[in-house]
């Protein structure tokens, strides 16, 4: 048996704060905002996880009004996620996410994020697919006030007892 879902995650750029996607520090003049390190990468690929659970999303687990996670890793947090998975009977198949930041340009990062977040999912790099999008000066994400990102999970039933 196999479940799919699908994840989406936005932050607002700042001056001053870390770029983290995927788990791997990128150097840039602008850094995403939020209550945890803003990975929209990782909250967009666990939030497709807990929606193939139908467990609802990130909010619902890791509350940004909770302090205990003020700061937190997403790797950490995408980790607990595939935890619950992992309880429910479920593995991670495979993952097909996009980020869109219209600079600076991802592609030289791509390989270290598919790598962390492929250990982090306890699946092969062949198994997780990133891509880079820039929002061709259109919308937020066009203006640099924001970074998005989607992913598609599929899930595996680990046993036969569906």
């Amino acid at each position: 048996m196999f479940r799919i879902g699908i994840g989406h995650d936005t932050h607002r750029l700042t001056e001053g704060l870390p770029l983290i996607l995927g788990g791997v520090t990128i150097e840039s003049l602008r850094g995403a905002e939020g209550h945890s390190d803003a990975d929209a990468l990782a909250h967009a690929i666990a939030d497709a996880i807990l929606g193939a659970l139908c467990e609802g999303d990130l909010g619902v687990h890791f509350p940004d009004r909770d302090p205990r996670w003020q700061g937190a890793d997403s790797l950490q947090l995408l980790a607990r996620v595939v935890w619950l998975a992992q309880q429910s009977g479920y593995t991670v198949v495979n993952v097909d996410a996009t980020v869109m930041l219209e600079r600076p340009r991802l592609r030289p990062h791509i390989q270290a994020m598919r790598e962390k977040l492929a250990q982090t999912l306890a699946v092969n790099t062949n198994c997780v697919s990133v891509k880079a999008k820039t929002g061709e000066g259109v919308d937020a994400v066009g203006d640099w006030r924001a970074v998005t990102a989607m992913a598609v999970v599929l899930l595996g039933k680990t046993d036969s007892k569906v």
